[in-house]
């Protein structure tokens, strides 16, 4: 079973998938070698397929340099990050693993093979250590497959899942399963989790512990998110706008009770906020993606805010029911824009806020699973093409549309008693049929799509 922190992970910007897994594989990589590091003379690394060709954009090269200076995702100081560069940049020297110093001139360590896609995967890198004399001394290669989610080339073929001796007492792989389960024992979809996470965890004390934290970080994240002005990385002279829409939404809290659609611009602010954080590299939550980390904090931070009643339970219930649905999509679909496209990240959050915010709201399960089914069936299609390979355009604005369409869809399934014509198992098989027949230049490729016509206009 995956865990609810396997969909919630902390990390940075601005890239779950071409960020966050590259850093993870290269730290993995270097945790293999430990018995060989003192040998290293050189490393290479390549990037294959939509890694190397939205890699600079991505922010794919600087994750794999953190890689190497032994730094981790979820620990790593984004204030820092600039800094190490500059210092590698400066002196073609590089402390790998932190204990080993090499010369390492980042031009000619770091491969982009535009044209080459690895079969296994879109998001492909390959890496190896050499020594003093030329010869190898390890190698291997990883796959990004979505959300920060790591594998080996001998993960990813090998025809028996890796299996655990953890067993948790509700396991489920469908949303059929799920509701079988809720009903069978009289639990909410969240209670099943934590039932699942208690063991996964420890005690509920850690999932709590770990929840809380997840929440701070959101916060955090809004918070930074609001008062940062100026113009995001990467050369599309993106200008924030969270900091003036907070700035406007303060000063005239009157707006309102003269416009009921007012709390839409906050959702939005939530949004953006998080996702002009994303863009400059800052601390996030992959959700489940960090393309899509705005959308699951804008709906939890609307019911922790503006719903009455709502409370620190509410807050728990909200992030496993999330996490529940996120798994569904990741055991049976993907949420990797370079796999299925931008369905695989705004419309997998979607589908995830919308089932939480359902269940938050006093929803039934099967309410619950019609809301996420809502969320993702008018999300189906939804291709990736951000322009200069940056997370920036549509991306955040798409964050705000797929907070808001969550709410719809929460409060559209509230309206019915759970009975719907289309099982969310459903949309997640077509997610996936859809994703696969989608062309390659519309996912996570800048290749097609707004990338070109944009630029080209």
């Amino acid at each position: 079973m995956l865990s609810i922190f396997d969909l919630f992970k902390i990390g940075i910007g601005p890239s779950s998938s071409h960020t966050v897994g590259p850093m993870w594989a290269v730290y993995r990589f270097l945790a293999d070698s430990k018995d060989c590091l003192d040998q290293v003379s050189k490393v290479k690394v390549a990037l294959y397929g939509s890694l190397a060709l939205t890699g600079k954009g991505h922010g794919t090269d600087t994750a794999v340099l953190l890689g190497l200076l032994g730094e981790r995702p979820d620990q790593v100081d984004p204030q820092q990050v600039a800094a190490k560069l500059d210092e590698i940049s400066a002196t073609h020297r590089l402390m790998l693993a932190g204990k080993h110093e090499i010369t390492f001139n980042p031009d000619q360590a770091i491969e982009f093979h535009n044209e080459t896609f690895l079969p296994e995967h879109p998001n492909g890198i390959a890496l190896s250590l050499y020594d003093a004399n030329g010869l190898v001394l390890h190698h291997d290669q990883f796959f990004s497959v979505g959300g920060g989610f790591v594998v080996s080339k001998d993960e990813l073929s090998a025809t028996a899942p890796v299996t655990t001796d953890i067993e948790v007492p509700f396991p489920f792989h469908t949303g059929e399963e799920l509701l079988k389960l809720c009903k069978q024992h009289n639990l909410s979809i969240a209670q099943l989790v934590f039932a699942n996470e208690e063991v996964l965890q420890g005690s509920m004390a850690a999932v709590e512990q770990q929840l809380e934290t997840t929440w701070q970080v959101f916060h955090d994240c809004i918070e930074r998110g609001c008062r940062t002005e100026g113009v995001l990385p990467g050369g599309l002279n993106v200008q924030r706008r969270a900091p003036k829409l907070h700035k406007e939404l303060c000063s005239r809290p009157e707006d309102s009770l003269k416009d009921p659609l007012t709390v839409m611009d906050w959702i939005s602010l939530f949004a953006l906020a998080v996702n002009e954080e994303n863009a400059a590299g800052g601390r996030v939550v992959t959700a489940p993606t960090n393309g899509a980390a705005g959308v699951i904090p804008a709906v939890l931070s609307y019911y922790m805010r503006f719903v009455p009643g709502s409370n620190q339970q509410g807050l728990y219930d909200f992030l496993a029911t999330a996490a529940a649905i996120g798994m569904l999509y990741k055991k049976n679909a993907s949420i990797s824009a370079a796999e299925v496209g931008c369905q695989g990240e705004i419309g997998v959050a979607c589908s995830m806020a919308a089932g939480a915010l359902a269940a938050v709201l006093g929803g039934s399960a099967e309410q619950v699973e019609n809301a996420a089914e809502i969320g993702m069936e008018h999300s189906l299609g939804m291709t990736c093409d951000p322009i200069g390979g940056l997370v920036q355009i549509p991306c955040i604005e798409r964050n705000t549309m797929g907070a808001v369409k969550a709410v719809n869809a929460a409060r559209l399934a509230l309206r019915g008693d759970g009975t719907h014509r289309v099982a969310l198992d459903s949309v997640i098989e077509t997610m996936r049929q859809t994703g696969m027949d989608m062309q390659s230049k519309y996912k996570e490729t800048a290749l097609g799509g707004l990338a070109v016509n944009v630029v080209l206009c």
